[in-house]
């Protein structure tokens, strides 16, 4: 379709133009393209498409609920859905498979790969998604494979870190996949930012971070709100309580009480009596004289 082209950069349709002439190649298929303004002339595709979307739909409903635990857990009941669907054309599909030519000889690569480099802003933008990185990274160029569900990042051949893959949201606005991890020591010297970051409650790991931000704002002021809420950030950063925090935060909340920083910074400092007391004995410099004297450091 011309309308899969019209908003891709020129590099972009010359890498999907050439994949997909390769595709065409080994199967030995004329690709051919739709005529601009006549529609129908995709039907058989799109109409397609339509009914395998209204199957599913309806496979929700039979189900009575649209929540799944895990992306695995969806991806099974839509596979379950195709293969009732193509048990019906069963005959029609082995017809097909008799003419195809095998498979190549080397499974071809599943992910996309992309060399990219990471700013001071301690993240970078990958196809119109913003994903944070540790700050270490910061000055470094990565070697970024693009999965259907995930990121890989390397330098060089070395293996850093998987992200979760993020998408674009509606009418092509840019999305967002961060980490509180990454960017708060950076936090924590322009606590003010937080205010107007356009990926804030994404920032908050927990629901019970971002009703409490909204509490501080209601009683506070702007500067002060934002302090206190880098400051607990920062707590369940370095302490790493952030589940146990969270539900100190939802009591607060749910009693009316502005969190207590300096309570929730004791509860969960070390505790005292569990901390070793190492006693280091440091010998006295003159009991090295005595090296000295012995035959091996005549023979030195």
């Amino acid at each position: 379709m011309s309308a899969a082209f019209r908003n891709l950069d020129r590099a972009a349709r010359e890498d999907l133009t050439t994949r997909y002439d390769a595709l065409c190649a080994h199967y030995g298929m004329e690709p051919t393209r739709n005529n601009r303004g006549v529609a129908h002339e995709n039907g058989s595709i799109e109409s397609a498409h339509g009914h395998l979307k209204r199957a599913i739909h309806d496979a929700l409903l039979m189900r009575g609920a649209t929540d799944f635990e895990d992306l695995g857990a969806y991806r099974g009941f839509v596979d379950e859905v195709v293969s009732r669907k193509n048990a019906r054309n069963l005959k029609r599909i082995e017809a097909e498979r008799a003419q195809l030519r095998s498979l190549p000889n080397n499974r071809t690569t599943d992910y996309e790969e992309t060399v990219l480099y990471v700013p001071t802003s301690g993240g970078f933008t990958l196809k119109k998604v913003f994903y944070t990185v540790p700050s270490r990274l910061i000055g470094r160029q990565l070697r970024v494979r693009v999965y259907d569900d995930r990121l890989e990042l390397f330098i060089g051949g070395t293996h850093l870190m998987q992200l979760v893959r993020g998408r674009p949201g509606p009418n092509g606005t840019h999305g967002h996949v961060v980490n509180y991890h990454h960017v708060i020591h950076a936090l924590r010297r322009k606590p003010m930012a937080l205010l107007n970051l356009v990926y804030r409650d994404q920032l908050f790991p927990r629901e019970a971070y971002r009703r409490t931000f909204e509490q501080l704002r209601e009683h506070l002021s702007d500067r002060e709100a934002c302090r206190l809420m880098v400051d607990l950030l920062s707590l369940a950063h370095d302490r790493s309580c952030e589940a146990r925090l969270a539900k100190l935060l939802s009591e607060g909340l749910d009693a009316h009480q502005l969190p207590d920083l300096p309570a929730l910074s004791a509860r969960f400092s070390p505790d005292p009596d569990r901390i070793p007391v190492v006693v280091v004995q440091l010998a006295p410099l003159s009991a090295y004289e005595t090296l000295l004297d012995s035959p091996m450091g005549e023979a030195a």
